[in-house]
């Protein structure tokens, strides 16, 4: 089960992502393009492809919504989705309303991480899409938090662990 708090945490974790209300529910939108919202009866609505919607339903339940006639994402109750599944669905629907330059951007390696490429490429782009790209910056991170990224699993953890043992103290 997840809270409001999460959905804001995952949707404000990504770039240029702005916080507004659209008819009583809380909305969050890339560049002025409307990705997410939370209904007042704890519904999350989200713009996804075809396919990432089809994907989606099929691990977590929820609903297809459509506007005249025509798909445009799902509606998944928030309290049936774990944090793990929350991250991954915000994160889906940011990239298909989000324009690509912006994408390419977010999505491209830092040239100066010094993550360790042992943690795997999952749990790499999980922790770019959650703003880290240096060890450093997981001192305010809990093993828990981390966890809760789509990507990211006990071996990550680890090697990360590991690595910042390393380089000193968390």
């Amino acid at each position: 089960m997840t809270s409001k708090a999460q959905l804001r945490k995952a949707a404000l974790g990504l770039p240029e992502v702005e916080e507004g209300s659209r008819s009583g529910m809380v909305s969050f939108s890339v560049r002025g393009r409307g990705f997410a919202s939370l209904t007042e009866d704890g519904v999350v609505q989200v713009w996804l492809t075809d396919a990432d919607a089809e994907a989606f339903l099929a691990k977590v339940p929820g609903e297809r919504l459509a506007r005249a006639g025509k798909p445009f994402g799902i509606a998944v109750p928030l309290a049936e989705i774990n944090g793990k599944d929350l991250n991954e669905l915000i994160r889906l629907a940011w990239r298909c309303r989000a324009p690509q330059r912006l994408v390419r951007a977010r999505e491209a390696e830092p040239a100066d991480s010094d993550l360790p490429t042992s943690i795997g490429r999952p749990a790499t782009r999980a922790l770019r899409a959650a703003g880290i790209t240096h060890l450093a910056q997981l001192a305010t991170w809990t093993d828990d938090d981390l966890l809760a990224l789509h990507g990211v699993g006990p071996k990550a953890i680890r090697v990360l662990g590991e690595a910042l043992h390393e380089r000193g103290p968390r």
